[in-house]
């Protein structure tokens, strides 16, 4: 059997994918797992994830991995578009991804994309993104896919990572870092008490909302056509 990993940071980011998976959680993790077969032979996919930034998603990739070895890992989630051309609601095949706190570059498996992902310790706004497309000559930016991408490496299986783009380049929003918990948790009720004061802010996050959608129903569609 093989065992496949799905690890993203939040669970709007698989819900279109894992809609009709056996749910379960365990110390703060969510957990959803299916079997198939393919060609003869059959496969566990494994979802999980436990907020956002590179700990979390250890946390997640640990936590699979305890139910035996990973042969396959998959990195997806939402994730910012660095250049005007790429848009949003679409989902991308990575070519590889940076991480900008060490400056490590992992390649993606064969049958990647052309768009290279950045790994930034926070959500990056408008002129940071700027920054970072003319610092790396990248496309996307996330905050967990170097993590995952470097435990593949460290245990020679194949990595492959897809991200929906979820907010434009020059798409102006609230600062989301000041949410996130140490542990990447998201404080939504915190941010809903934010967004409710703040009108000015409605088109953009609804705007956003609705490419997330988008976004993830198209990393559904692309995981499950590499994966079926």
């Amino acid at each position: 059997m093989t065992r496949v990993a799905i690890v993203a940071a939040m669970p709007g980011e698989l819900k279109p994918l894992v809609r009709n998976w056996p749910h379960s959680t365990r110390n703060g993790i969510d957990f959803w797992a299916q079997r198939g077969e393919k060609e003869d032979w059959e496969e566990e996919w494994i979802a999980a994830c436990a907020g956002a930034g590179q700990d979390a998603v250890t946390r997640a990739f640990a936590a699979i991995e305890e139910g035996g070895p990973i042969d396959l890992v998959f990195s997806i989630g939402w994730a910012g578009a660095l250049r005007d051309e790429i848009a949003t609601g679409a989902a991308h095949n990575v070519a590889g991804v940076i991480d900008i706190r060490t400056g490590e570059r992992f390649r993606c498996d064969a049958g990647a994309g052309e768009h290279w992902l950045l790994t930034s310790p926070q959500v990056a706004n408008s002129a940071e993104k700027r920054r970072l497309a003319s610092a790396y000559n990248a496309d996307l930016v996330d905050m967990e896919a170097a993590a995952i991408a470097r435990l593949a490496q460290m245990r020679g299986i194949p990595f492959y990572c897809i991200k929906g783009v979820s907010d434009g380049l020059t798409d102006r929003l609230p600062d989301f870092n000041r949410f996130l918990s140490p542990s990447g948790r998201f404080h939504l009720a915190r941010f809903v008490l934010f967004a409710l004061l703040r009108p000015w802010n409605w088109p953009a996050l609804i705007q956003m909302g609705e490419n997330s959608k988008r976004a993830s129903q198209s990393i559904a569609e692309s995981l499950l056509e590499f994966l079926l």
